[in-house]
Formats: structure tokens, C-alpha cells, sequence
């Protein structure tokens, strides 16, 4: 039985449909008065997997489809990629009426997005997430873009999508390194929004892997963590004040994921790392008791992602490379920070020297 999560813009609201199938995804597009052209972005794994039956199904409704593949990895979510899309839009003659449709994880969405915004000057763009990070956070909320080689996602633009379609079945083969990274997203929920969901994660024996998580679970994890994105970006579209939120974990997981070249960790284990130290730099400046980091500490763990930083790093690089992050305001870098499960805080004034502690003790 497919749900229906509104996310309520004053311009352009739009449906996550969840749990739904990809065979009915021409049926859901063909409901909202797209154009007739459709362009599938995916990578070559998903779309080995899954891109038959979605062109299949968007043929059957009656669109004429055309498909790029782009390689996949954070490290290709360049504009050089984007103009691989720019090149099949013009070949395939994609009008203002036209839809890009995203099939695939994170990059796969940011990038198809980003190209959908500025494509004609914005198309419409349908976004199908294929891992379970994606599902819950990136392909909900309009937030689209590419890394620059000194930062990421410095180039950008929000862009919501017409429609968010999730078959929580194509999470069977996610790989499990995959399965963890998305888990990074969905502790974060619990963390900033949803203590109810914490709680409900603390209860499951193990979520290292998708098999060993009850189905029942899989549908409550994806159910509220689309719910609590949902409700963030409809008070916030642009991230003038709350949505901000939604970057617990990211400012410190940011740096390390661009030190690393975005081949050590993957954005996941880069949240989770950020998330760890986010939540001892609360408890340091008092705002969050000891026990709370425990737990937060404790699940992190049980999903097989990491608590300590990656051997090598240098911490005055992390640093350095925090002023570079896209949320500084007048120079000062904005951390969420956790005053208990299910409630945080938004504050530029961490001291310098507490974040480098923090960073020695990981």
C-alpha cells in the first residue's frame, strides 16, 4: 500500500511516494502533466539493475525515453559530469515541458538535479533514489549540486523535484558498506528531530546490515525519516534558519570527506565521524550530558560506521578547511549541536580550541 508524504512549498509542492514500486513510476509521472520526453540518468550498477524496468514503465505510460550513464563515486560529481547530461539533453532534443528523471544514489540525484535547474533554465525533475541515504535525505528537499575540487557542493542550486518515487526493495542490492553510510542519515533524524525514532533504533539487536533489520522497521525508518525532512524543508526551502538542522554532522563529516579526496570515507561514514564529534563538543561546552553522547555514540556503532577519525588526517587541515564550508557566516563557522535526543541548536560560537581537543581525542 503506497503512502503518500507531502512536502508543502509555497511555490511548488510536491509527493514522496513511499513504499512504491518502479513499475509504477510512468503511472505516477504520468498523473502530474509532464512533458512527453524523458531523460534517465543512472550509473552503470543501477542501471544494469534497474533501468529496464523503469524505462519500461515510463514507455508503457507513454513517454519517449532516452538514458545517459554517468560513472559512479563522489569524485565524478563534477561539472564535467553535468555536461555529459548538458550533451544528451541537446541530443535528444529535451524541451521546457521535458523531466530528467534521477535513478541512483546521492551524486546521481544532486548532479541530475543540478542539471534539471539549469538546463532551458530549469526542467522538471523526478527524482528515484536507489540507496537508502538518498531515499531518506538527498533526494528529498531540492538541494542540488557539484563538488569544486577545493570544497564540496560549492556549486549549486535549489531545484525541488515534481515527484519522489521509493521502492524500499532496491535495497536489496545496496552494498552493506552502502546500507551503513544511509544509517548515518537516519540516526541523524533521531539526533535533531525524532526521539521516538532513536528510541525505536536503540531496540533493533543489529542495523549493520539491511537483512538484519526487521521490514517492519525498514518502512518506519524510511516512513519518519522522509516525514522529518519533509517537515524541515517545508518551514525552511532555502535554509534561512531551521534547515540548517538537517547539517548536524555535516560541517566536521564535510571537511574530512574533502581531505580524504572522497575515497577514503564515504559521505556516511563522514556524517557519522562529524556527528561523534559534534555531539563531544555539546557535551564540552556543557550543553549536552555525557550519557546522551553515549548513546548517540553507542548506535553509530551498531551500524557498523565509524567514531574515530581516518589515520592521517591532519586536524589544522580539518580546521582550516572548516572555514571553507558553505554554512560560514561572517567568517564564523555555524555548528549544529544536540541539547538532548530529538532537539538541537544552531551556534557559530564554538571556539577554535575546543574543536581541536575534540578533534585530538578521535
Amino acid at each position: 500500500m503506497t503512502s503518500v508524504i507531502n512536502v508543502n512549498l509555497p511555490e511548488q509542492s510536491y509527493e514522496i511516494a513511499i513504499p512504491a514500486s518502479l513499475d509504477q513510476l510512468g503511472q505516477h509521472m504520468a498523473s502530474l502533466n509532464l512533458g512527453k520526453k524523458v531523460l534517465l540518468v543512472s550509473n552503470p550498477t543501477i542501471f544494469r539493475h534497474y533501468g529496464e524496468r523503469a524505462i519500461a514503465s515510463l514507455t508503457s505510460a507513454g513517454f519517449e525515453v532516452a538514458s545517459c550513464t554517468l560513472p559512479p563515486g563522489e569524485r565524478y560529481k563534477t561539472l564535467n559530469s553535468i555536461q555529459k547530461i548538458y550533451d544528451a539533453a541537446l541530443e535528444n532534443r529535451l524541451e521546457r515541458s521535458s523531466t530528467m528523471v534521477a535513478l541512483g544514489g546521492g551524486v546521481i540525484g544532486d548532479m541530475t538535479g543540478f542539471a534539471a535547474a539549469t538546463w532551458l533554465r530549469g526542467i522538471n525533475v523526478v527524482q528515484v533514489p536507489t540507496t537508502l541515504l538518498a531515499m531518506v535525505d538527498s533526494a528529498i528537499g531540492g538541494k542540488t549540486g557539484v563538488n569544486h575540487p577545493h570544497g564540496k557542493n560549492l556549486i549549486g542550486a535549489f531545484h525541488q523535484p515534481r515527484l519522489v518515487l521509493i521502492d524500499p526493495e532496491v535495497l536489496k542490492t545496496l552494498p552493506m558498506r552502502e546500507f551503513q553510510a544511509g544509517m548515518a542519515e537516519v540516526i541523524k533524524y533521531g539526533v535533531i528531530w525524532d526521539a521516538e525514532l532513536f528510541t525505536q533504533l536503540e531496540q533493533s539487536k543489529r542495523l549493520d546490515q539491511l537483512r538484519y533489520v526487521k521490514p517492519e522497521l525498514v518502512n518506519t525508518i524510511l516512513m519518519r525519516s522522509c516525514q522529518a525532512k519533509a517537515d524541515v524543508v517545508g518551514k525552511d526551502e532555502k535554509e534561512a534558519g531551521l534547515r540548517a538542522i538537517l547539517n548536524y554532522g555535516h560541517t566536521i563529516g564535510h571537511a574530512v570527506e574533502s581531505l580524504t579526496g572522497y575515497r577514503l570515507v564515504n559521505h556516511g561514514e563522514a556524517v557519522a565521524i562529524g556527528m561523534v564529534a559534534a555531539g563531544q563538543i555539546a557535551v564540552n561546552l556543557g550543553m549536552w550530558t555525557k550519557e546522551d553522547a553515549e548513546r548517540q555514540n553507542a548506535l553509530i556503532q551498531k551500524t557498523g560506521l565509524p567514531v574515530k577519525l581516518p589515520d592521517g588526517v591532519d586536524i589544522e587541515a580539518i580546521i582550516e578547511a572548516l572555514q571553507l564550508d558553505k554554512k560560514v557566516k561572517a567568517g564564523k563557522v555555524r555548528f549544529v549541536l544536540p541539547t538532548q535526543i530529538g532537539v538541537v541548536t544552531v551556534t557559530d560560537d564554538v571556539p577554535s580550541d575546543i574543536i581541536r581537543q575534540v578533534l585530538q581525542e578521535m
